[in-house]
């Protein structure tokens, strides 16, 4: 065990381990943070890797870091800067050095610090320390050779003992912060279970680089430990990422709707683990198809639609403009579909692997015609559950397609998860027609109170009828050109989406009643907009904060909440899209802005920054 003499408690930490692609940092971040959330931590995770699919060993476009955020109590962010940074080589160094604390450590491999590593990574002296000015405490430490040494007699070769040096260094990481290993080694076999061996080379690794740490072969002496979350409700918790809580969104949906689910997709970075996790659950009933392009997979969802599905597609940017066509079909039909839109940086190909929340117009707008739809953003990982079960009631009762948006930094960081209770959900009830309305239906006959149109399954007796993308007739479905019909039709789907402000609930406004300033977001910047708001209120600060999930309709206290406040400031991921929203809604509104384009979430400080300024004047 840890040299408990020396140990110190603390509130919160964070840990970011790097290296190439090859290295496996996004495994030793994933173990370290679930076996924190295990012990009852809150945590918080930002998985940050590169598009190369797997770019030369030791240069700097190929670096992948794993940060995460552990806590005492509720962790909203990731972390603006780490405690520990591990760096597996100098590429690692050199771009990821400027992520660590002033006050921090920086465990480095030396072993992979030779000329030809100095030279790959760019770097023009022997010193690369001095070279990049860095002040705080460098720990270097034999990792390779160590791993070798520790595995000569496991009968692999050097490169598959290599592959377990990512095991040593979180050994050494579980040393410092006091984490149980029993934990990382049942990960370990569970993992590997069936390559047993694997899995015990990677476990030996692993408690040798705990004994390093332990037998003070590191300037490290001393450990840490960050008790478990007080606060926490008592529940099965699981450390969950945001496509995958989507993908029992969705599920559970379908099961309070008495619904097959459906998702026709097409692999997409960073959507795909969406359809990878749905395709495991056939024993659920749910059908993945996975389609030869965008085009084919919206396609066959809205197919599945009009069959009685409850049906979804999942994509990123680039898929959203490939499925346009087929989301307006589902449009004109009024079929209910869920299009998941996992953001990534654009435009064009752009930064395939990063974040940002540059689809909001899209999603809004991005069809022809007058072809409104609602959109329902995601704000954190665990809440994706909750947006994708919303998104699937909205479309079924509403008899439309829906857009949920997320982003690469929610779909897949990760957080705690309490399991919920389905039975604390509210109903899914589709608009199905009954034997009594056959006399004089139409596929176009509407619920007075919503202009829901009725439902009839394909090969319910009585209801024969025929949909499609050209205009229909309202009043027997059949094909029309009036422009009379035209019109009324365009009126009654827009009309028919506006109604649905009056079922979702009111935005609510957390911090001070009298704030001076009110910061406005929406979707994944949510834990670093509240994290800045609290900063700013624990140093005086009269500061709100209202963060949209709803984004079309908007609530129907959007205006009002808006108009209240001295200062209002948008923060977004883009350069302005939902500010320019919220003005073409509300004329006259006044609002500040603060945009940032940069494929990476928001750093607290830089925010508290700059919306210390606007509250200055």
């Amino acid at each position: 065990m840890a040299n408990t003499e020396n140990k110190q408690k603390l509130d919160q930490i964070v840990v970011r381990f790097s290296g190439d692609s090859g290295d496996g940092m996004q495994l030793a971040g994933n173990i370290f943070s679930t076996i924190s959330a295990i012990v009852g931590n809150d945590i918080c995770t930002f998985p940050d890797y590169p598009a190369d699919i797997r770019a030369p060993q030791g240069v700097l476009t190929g670096v992948s870091g794993f940060q995460v955020h552990v806590g005492a109590d509720k962790v909203l962010t990731p972390g603006d800067k780490c405690d520990i940074l591990v760096a597996m080589n100098p590429a690692a160094l050199k771009t990821q050095y400027k992520h660590c604390k002033p006050t921090g450590a920086i465990i480095i491999d030396i072993d992979s610090f030779t000329e030809k590593d100095l030279q790959k990574a760019e770097f023009k002296t022997g010193d690369p320390i001095a070279e990049l000015g860095i002040t705080c405490e460098v720990v270097p430490c034999p990792i390779t050779s160590l791993c070798q040494e520790t595995l000569k007699e496991s009968g692999m070769d050097n490169k598959s003992i290599l592959r377990c040096k990512n095991m040593l260094a979180l050994g050494l990481v579980c040393w410092i912060y006091d984490r149980d290993l029993s934990l990382a080694e049942n990960m370990l076999r569970k993992k590997f279970a069936k390559k047993p061996e694997i899995a015990e080379a990677n476990i030996k690794a692993l408690r040798a680089g705990y004994d390093m740490g332990h037998n003070t072969h590191t300037s490290i002496s001393h450990t840490y430990s960050v008790e478990s979350d007080a606060s926490k409700k008592k529940g099965r918790y699981m450390d969950i990422n945001g496509n995958k809580a989507t993908a029992y969104g969705l599920i559970a949906a379908a099961e309070k709707a008495g619904m097959r689910l459906f998702l026709g997709s097409y692999p997409i970075t960073p959507a795909t683990d969406i359809l990878h996790e749905l395709a495991k659950h056939k024993s659920l009933g749910v059908v993945t198809m996975q389609a030869e392009d965008e085009i084919a997979g919206c396609a066959s969802a809205v197919g599945a639609a009009y069959a009685g599905a409850l049906a979804c597609t999942s994509t990123s940017g680039p898929g959203i403009c490939l499925k346009s066509e087929a989301i307006n079909l589902a449009v004109i039909t009024e079929l209910p579909l869920v299009i998941i839109d996992v953001q990534r940086g654009g435009p064009s190909t752009g930064l395939p692997t990063k974040s940002e929340q540059t689809d909001l117009l899209q999603a809004l707008y991005g069809r022809n015609g007058e072809s409104p739809i609602p959109v329902i953003a995601a704000t954190s990982p665990t809440n994706c559950f909750d947006a994708a079960f919303m998104a699937c009631k909205i479309a079924v009762e509403h008899m439309t397609p829906v857009i949920l948006l997320t982003d690469a930094f929610i779909a897949n960081g990760s957080a705690a998860w309490k399991l919920p209770d389905l039975g604390s959900y509210p109903g899914i009830v589709p608009p199905y027609v009954t034997p009594e309305m056959q006399e004089g239906w139409s596929p176009y006959k509407r619920n007075p109170e919503n202009d829901v149109r009725y439902w009839a399954i394909p090969g319910t007796p009585g209801f024969t009828h025929r949909i499609g993308g050209l205009e229909k007739s309202a009043a027997t479905g059949a094909i029309s050109n009036d422009p009379a019909n035209h019109h009324s039709m365009v009126e009654t789907r827009a009309r028919k989406v506006a109604k649905i402000a009056d079922c979702i609930p009111e935005q609510q406004v957390e911090g001070c009643e009298d704030a001076d300033l009110l910061i406005v977001g929406f979707g994944g910047t949510y834990g670093h907009l509240c994290e800045a708001m609290r900063q700013m209120t624990d140093e005086g600060k009269k500061v709100a904060l209202a963060h949209f999930e709803f984004i079309n309709p908007l609530p129907r206290n959007t205006e009002e909440i808006l108009r209240r406040y001295k200062k209002v400031v948008v923060a977004e991921q883009n350069m302005g899209q939902f500010a320019g929203y919220l003005r073409s809604k509300f004329q006259g509104l006044e609002l500040y802005q603060h945009n940032e384009v940069k494929g990476q979430p928001f750093e607290v400080a830089t925010l508290v920054e700059s919306f210390t300024k606007i509250m200055e004047g």
